[in-house]
């Protein structure tokens, strides 16, 4: 509102400036017109010329400093020809040197000239600018042209040669307004009343300029004259055009509606043709002046200059045009292209539809989706081709179809389920989205992008399968934990000991059940991530089969299966835990799906580089189109497998994952029903190392095994067995003898065989019972009497075997029974969790052991500074007040303790990095997901015992999988 206030005024302002320019103008002309003398209106004249002048020059410099850019430059140019020419004519009047006042006229027109050439808001190409001086050219020089023809017949005989001045004085007047017709007809319409006002006051100052040319010519100019009215009226007009709203050039709406250079060169060429006319009719009685001719050569050389000029004008804009054309069409086909590429590599199909719902494009993954050629199924109706009928065979109708909704309503459709039909007949379900081409508003068609979901739903339904078989699987076992144990918390079977003892079995039996499905869980997770670090190492195939063998051996018994592992010499790198792990899953998964009174067999053979190993079952075997499918997540031949025969369809999943991690492969192979199945990996072979011959250590007297039998033969193979583990072993085949070396080697342990001659070992064993100096010395009894038979001997043995006995079972036996001696070591317990924490500290001290509890890393810097020097550190690395690591740097810093034996029992794995910057002393790690709290007192007591030199097997491989050492 404002701004329109201010155009108003503005526009008053420059209506009322007209009227009283007009005024004066009018005035001025009646004075001259008026029969005053001839010196006054010649003073009138000087007067009236010097005052327009004057108020052109502060006009033009006054809008020069409100305008910006080229227009301030141009009214500048304007006010400074302004000033030149009023010096001019001030110098003529009062000199009387009309030669020099007409060089200050020029000087001021050439201003002007360059002046109105910056006039323009946006600048003119250089071309254009130059043409436009050229057309003036030809304009002013025509006009001039027929000016002095046309005096030339006024007068038969000039009175005198006007000077050079004279007529260079108009031909730049003529060139000056031609120029601002040029520009006024090549400028937007707000734009052309100043430009007017400028060419109209160089107009009038050519009209007087030439009547002054003309009249000198004749000898009859004199000032005070009306001519000298057409000179102030020139100045006056300028100042008028420096007066108007538009002058300074400011942003005018309309400014695109650019003039045309049509009438421009119209009026050019019409001048030119009469100034021609006039040279044609020419006689030669009438001669012009010199200067005339000249100025015809100019005017002429001016037009073959602009034709020249527009030729290559046009030239210059058909190379640019053809060249933007090309590069446009070049764009236009790469745009095309790029629009196909990005169709054709998108994974999800993609259609058009025009605004009647008919197929206009297709991609190649709806096609291929679709089941046809993108060529079949352009021009189709998209509805009546793709949505498969309803339930009962009937068309879906078209009103509430998305393509429909689309095109009607422009609406756009996400998410969308449905189902298509392929030309075979087979329907696919998809998620679509759809959306409407719009074009000016108007819906041109429609965009549909369509992803076939039949996966999706597949994975759907197995896992709705798989919540079925969890929630059973959780729900069973955490019933029955929680009927065990509430029978047990009621009392109720206080009178019964064998009834609450098989309470306990019940819930840590389905504990355990419970603890494997979330170990199957994670596992999965952790392998398909590829978050699980594998610790290589060269291992015999033999050994990882036999602890995977004794963990499936109380199911293989329950199930009446017999396990037939094959020996073999291959040796393989690999994780130890994760192949047993395999392997468990596989003698697991044939046990199960085995008849009773089978066999499991499980043998290894090479294949070139790779050991191949094969667990062999004569189960009801796996349907051909089902060998690929087992080892898919959650998956079982049969659905209800998993409920009659328990897992969670997550084990073969794993073994795959942890075989491909290792670099092999797992499959299966199987004839089809009642036929057997075989699993099958490969693992890479490790080249044999050669066996190192059993050293000693200078603590060996710490280990010292004596082994009684009456048997040279079995002295010496008992012998060489325990010292292959690092024991030191006396052999004797006397009892006498052996109650002596008893009393003078106080040894670790016994071995002694019943049946000797002379005194007995069951003698012998009364004996070391009855002296409290050997009282204590753990005894294995290695007989062929059972302990039923023998039931006083049995007492007082702490194990007992029965010939024959695998050797490496005696070598465990003498190590288990090493290790139930009280230790009365001191271990130090972190741990956050309290029930957990508790559990563990009474395994510990059920062992025999001292065991400080903290739950936090400040409770056990303090049990560290009160004096609680530990053996062994048992530290779980989460904990409330900060890390377990944060520990680990404190015990390092301690003289003492920086060696400790350490039991890292977390609740994830750790990964190697990690391993490296929590070392102690020996480091074991275990993760409570795997290891129980009895495998923490197992490593515990290995620790201990190579800490204090006795033997131990901490970490070989295939004994004890759960345990990591560094």
């Amino acid at each position: 509102m404002v701004s329109q206030r201010g155009a108003a005024q503005s526009r008053d302002r420059f209506l009322r400036w007209c009227w009283v320019s007009g005024t004066a103008v009018v005035l001025l002309v009646l004075a001259l017109l008026s029969p005053l003398d001839q010196a006054t209106r010649e003073q009138i004249s000087m007067v009236a010329i010097a005052g327009a002048g004057v108020a052109a020059a502060l006009s033009c410099a006054q809008r020069a400093t409100r305008s910006t850019g080229r227009r301030r430059r141009a009214w500048f140019l304007l006010s400074l020809g302004a000033v030149v020419g009023l010096a001019g004519n001030v110098y003529s009047g009062l000199v009387g040197d009309p030669e020099t006042g007409d060089a200050a006229y020029i000087a001021a027109l050439l201003l002007g000239v360059v002046g109105l050439s910056l006039f323009p808001a946006v600048r003119p190409r250089g071309q254009e600018l130059v043409r436009m001086l050229l057309d003036s050219v030809v304009v002013g020089g025509s006009v001039l042209y027929i000016a002095l023809f046309a005096l030339a017949l006024q007068a038969d005989t000039p009175q005198a040669e006007p000077a050079l001045t004279a007529y260079a004085l108009p031909v730049v007047d003529a060139l000056l307004a031609t120029l601002a017709v040029q520009v006024m007809t090549r400028s937007n319409t707000a734009e052309r009343v100043p430009l007017v006002l400028v060419g109209g006051g160089f107009v009038l100052y050519a009209v007087a300029d030439v009547a002054f040319a003309l009249l000198s010519a004749a000898g009859g100019f004199t000032f005070g004259s009306p001519v000298d009215a057409a000179w102030a009226g020139g100045y006056i007009a300028i100042a008028l055009a420096a007066r108007h709203p538009a002058a300074s050039g400011s942003p005018v709406a309309g400014r695109a509606d650019a003039g045309t250079p049509v009438l421009g060169t119209v009026v050019t060429f019409c001048l030119f043709l009469a100034a021609a006319l006039v040279r044609v009719v020419q006689t030669g009685n009438q001669a012009l002046p010199a200067v005339a001719n000249a100025l015809w050569v100019a005017v002429l050389v001016a037009v073959v200059a602009r034709q020249i000029l527009v030729v290559v004008d046009n030239e210059s804009l058909r190379h640019g045009l053809e060249r933007r054309v090309r590069e446009r069409t070049t764009q236009l086909r790469s745009l095309a292209s790029e629009r196909e590429r990005t169709l054709e590599s998108v994974a999800d199909g993609i259609y058009g539809v025009d605004p009647d719902g008919h197929v206009t494009f297709v991609n190649t993954a709806a096609a291929y989706t679709l089941g046809a050629s993108a060529g079949d199924l352009v021009g189709r109706d998209a509805h009546a081709t793709f949505h498969a009928p309803a339930d009962d065979g009937s068309p879906l109708p078209a009103e509430g179809c998305y393509i429909t909704e689309a095109l009607r309503d422009g609406i756009t459709v996400t998410a969308e389920q449905d189902v298509y039909l392929r030309p075979d007949g087979k329907k696919v379900p998809v998620e679509v989205t759809a959306s409407p081409l719009r074009d000016d508003k108007a819906i041109r068609g429609a965009v549909v992008v369509f992803r076939d979901v039949t996966e999706r739903r597949e994975m759907e339904r197995i896992k709705d399968e798989f919540v079925s078989v969890v929630s059973h699987e959780l729900r069973t076992p955490l019933t029955a934990i929680r009927g065990a144990l509430s029978l047990l918390d009621s009392d109720a079977l206080d009178d019964s000991p064998e009834q609450a003892a098989r309470m306990v079995r019940v819930a840590l039996t389905s504990s355990e059940r419970l603890g494997r499905l979330v170990d199957d869980i994670l596992d999965t997770e952790r392998l398909e991530a590829g978050t699980t670090q594998l610790e290589m190492a060269d291992h015999p195939v033999d050994a990882l089969v036999a602890a995977a063998v004794e963990q499936v051996a109380v199911l293989a018994d329950d199930a009446g299966i017999t396990l037939e592992p094959i020996t073999s010499p291959e040796i393989v790198r690999a994780d130890p835990e994760r192949i047993v792990q395999t392997l468990t899953n596989l003698l697991g998964n044939a046990v199960r799906f085995s008849p009773p009174d089978s066999t499991v067999r499980v043998t290894a053979a090479p294949v070139g580089d790779l050991v191949e190993i094969r667990v062999d079952d004569e189960g009801r075997g796996i349907p051909p189109d089902k060998l690929e499918a087992v080892f898919r997540r959650f998956e079982q031949v049969d659905a209800s497998d998993t409920r009659e025969r328990g897992g969670s369809g997550l084990g073969l999943t794993i073994a795959r994952s942890i075989v491909e991690r290792h670099g092999g492969r797992l499959w299966a192979v199987s004839q089809g029903e009642g036929t057997g199945s075989s699993f099958r990996f490969t693992l890479r072979r490790a080249t044999p190392r050669p066996a190192q011959a059993p050293g000693r250590t200078p603590d060996d007297a710490a280990t010292r095994v004596i082994v009684v039998d009456d048997d040279q033969y079995v002295v010496d193979v008992l012998r060489t067995v325990l010292e292959e583990r690092g024991y030191d072993v006396i052999g004797l085949t006397d009892g006498r003898a052996a109650l002596a070396a008893v009393e003078a080697e106080h040894p670790a342990a016994i071995v002694l065989d019943l049946a000797m001659p002379g005194t007995s070992g069951a003698e012998v064993l009364s004996r070391l019972r009855q002296s409290a100096a050997t009282a204590d010395v753990p005894v294995v009894v290695l007989s062929g009497t059972r302990p039923h038979d023998a039931l006083e001997t049995a007492a007082l043995a702490d194990d007992w075997l029965v010939k024959p006995v695998d050797p490496d079972r005696i070598v465990e036996t003498v190590r288990d029974v090493i290790r139930r001696q009280p230790h009365h070591s001191r271990v130090l317990l972190v741990e956050d969790h309290e029930e957990l924490r508790t559990v563990v500290a009474t395994v510990l001290r059920n062992a025999g052991l001292v065991v400080t509890t903290a739950s936090s890393v400040d409770a056990a810097r303090d049990a560290l500074s009160q004096g609680a020097d530990p053996d062994l550190v048992v530290l779980d690395l989460t904990l409330p007040d900060g890390s377990g690591r944060e520990l680990v740097a404190d015990l390092r810093r301690d003289g003492r303790l920086r060696r400790v034996p350490l039991v890292v029992y977390t609740g994830a794995e750790v990964s190697r990095t990690d391993r490296a910057d929590l070392r102690l002393g020996r480091t074991v790690f275990l993760t409570k997901g795997r290891a129980a709290p009895d495998a923490v007192l197992r490593s515990v007591l290995d620790l201990l015992d190579v800490a204090a030199g006795r033997a131990g097997d901490v970490g070989r491989p295939g004994q004890n999988p759960s345990v990591r050492n560094t």
